[in-house]
């Protein structure tokens, strides 16, 4: 009797079925490959918030340019303030539009002049408000990757791990239950880390690509909009 409970603690103490004790057991290819997702996992959550608060932040500067843009007051004094040293995303695009008009206005005039001063602005605001979506976009392809790819490196780790515990159970020619668990908890345990990271990484991928869309439709009806003024700028002059 006392021997059976020696050899059952000291089972125990063999196989500590921890988290930790997984992590601990496993083997080195298994381990690196949980220590990379545990690293993804992080960076996955930092990249989620730097997005989520980068496309609030934009909203509400976003809100508030539009109550001045709109509130009737001078395009040129709103420049000066707002376009010619931008902040955000959709002041870029006014300033870009600006900028552009103003550099073609000192030009002599007339109805051919003035349609394409209308073209170039416009251009001007498309090249802006690509270049603030490509920034705002920054590592998203990462999210998308981790998302797709994470599962699968988990389960890289799970199969080695498990192949590792088959060699050793051939090698101990004991297939207990005890002596195989510890081993196929290691491996799986590689899978496990491999969802938490991918399942966060593809929710987060869906609906911050919802909400860039959303903003990248919002820059391109203030460009529509504010170029149906300058048209009627441009008409008035000629």
């Amino acid at each position: 009797m006392g021997d059976s409970v020696t050899a059952s603690n000291l089972g125990q103490v063999a196989h500590d079925l921890s988290l930790w004790g997984l992590f601990l057991q496993a083997d080195w290819v298994v381990k690196t490959v949980m220590l990379g997702l545990l690293l993804a996992s992080v960076w996955v959550w930092a990249v989620v918030f730097e997005k989520v608060t980068t496309l609030r932040r934009a909203n509400r500067a976003a809100d508030a340019f539009e109550d001045r843009f709109w509130s009737g007051g001078s395009l040129e004094s709103l420049h000066q303030q707002e376009g010619e040293r931008p902040t955000h995303p959709i002041a870029a695009v006014f300033g870009a539009a600006m900028r552009e008009w103003e550099r073609s206005s000192t030009r002599p005039t007339d109805a051919t002049t003035l349609v394409g001063m209308q073209q170039r602005a416009e251009r001007a605001m498309n090249v802006a408000i690509q270049r603030e979506m490509d920034r705002m976009e920054r590592w998203m392809v990462f999210l998308a990757s981790v998302g797709s790819v994470g599962p699968f490196v988990g389960l890289f780790g799970t199969v080695w791990g498990i192949m590792n515990s088959f060699s050793a159970i051939a090698g101990m020619q004991n297939t207990n239950l005890a002596v195989v668990a510890p081993g196929i908890a290691e491996a799986l345990f590689a899978t496990a880390i491999g969802l938490v990271a991918a399942i966060p990484a593809v929710l987060a991928y869906n609906k911050i690509t919802t909400d860039l869309a959303r903003f990248a439709g919002r820059l391109e009806g203030f460009a529509t909009e504010f170029g149906a003024i300058l048209s009627r700028q441009a008409e008035e002059r000629s």
